[in-house]
């Protein structure tokens, strides 16, 4: 098992890694929009989806895979009035890969998060 890390506060203080690999799966905890390397977070919910792919895209690389290895997406929103806003960045980073996935209205730990987006990869 490999465990990879961004660096992130967040997961020092709540005890988890930005990713785990096991065998030919990779689990990718739920990515807010931070850009991790200034700690900003853009209002807007594409931009902030837009960084979570970014994110996301450098953890799968440094885990060894890629996006096209994404086969479940989970999307956590807190409102259903910014759905609308959000679906163009979600296209952006997948329309051609199409993995399962989930939509969640829930809160978030911060009141600047408005999008969390969790996958999994699977090569083999």
């Amino acid at each position: 098992m490999k465990q990879i890390s961004t660096g992130s506060p967040f997961e020092a203080t709540m005890g988890y890694s930005r990713a785990i690999v096991k065998g030919g799966w990779c689990f990718v905890s739920g990515v807010t929009g931070y850009d991790y390397a200034t700690m900003q977070m853009p209002d807007g919910i594409a931009d902030q989806a837009r960084n979570c792919f970014a994110t996301i895209r450098a953890v799968l690389s440094e885990a060894g895979f890629e996006m096209a290895d994404i086969v479940r997406v989970q999307y956590t929103v807190v409102s259903a009035e910014l759905v609308d806003a959000l679906v163009p960045a979600l296209g952006e980073a997948l329309e051609h890969i199409r993995p399962a996935a989930t939509m969640v209205i829930a809160g978030l730990i911060r009141p600047e998060m408005k999008v969390e987006i969790e996958v999994t990869a699977f090569k083999g």
